[in-house]
């Protein structure tokens, strides 16, 4: 749970950082990496479905309409802490009713922001557009968290 007056991307960077904030300490030499990711539509932060008829509601709200996708990362190790997060603009192409209820029917896309894997077939037959990092969509922004562990050990 995160106050609503956050922004998607304060949330996310929230989320992280709580996770990270409940593991605990970390040792001397160790690196803890946390994250969380969500779905803006408009104004509304789209997050894990409920069950498979929420997974159908929000694949169809997203059909034929440019979202945002929102990671955060926190990075943690004995004496620091690094936040970050990135943005990717995702384009649906119109998706039919049958496309979405066999996707969430086979996929069971229940642990995932959005209800949807960009990987997964629903990304090959449906994703027309990105903008941004993929591997920001699939929940962890590969490049930037590299990035941040380079300066680590530098």
């Amino acid at each position: 749970v995160y106050p609503p007056s956050l922004s998607p991307k304060e949330v996310v960077v929230y989320l992280a950082a709580l996770k990270a904030f409940a593991y605990g300490e970390v040792n001397d030499g160790e690196v803890l990496i946390t994250a969380d990711t969500v779905v803006g539509l408009g104004n509304s932060i789209i997050e894990k479905p409920k069950n498979e008829e929420d997974a159908v509601r929000m694949i169809s709200a997203l059909s034929k309409v440019k979202h945002d996708v929102y990671s955060g990362v926190q990075i943690k190790t004995a004496t620091q802490n690094i936040s970050l997060y990135s943005h990717t603009e995702v384009h649906f192409k119109a998706l039919t009713p049958d496309t979405i209820k066999y996707y969430v029917d086979t996929y069971k896309p229940l642990d995932k922001a959005g209800a949807y894997g960009i990987q997964e077939w629903i990304g090959l037959v449906g994703v027309k557009k990105i903008e941004g990092c993929f591997y920001n969509v699939m929940g962890l922004p590969v490049h930037k968290v590299y990035q941040e562990l380079m300066k680590l050990v530098e």
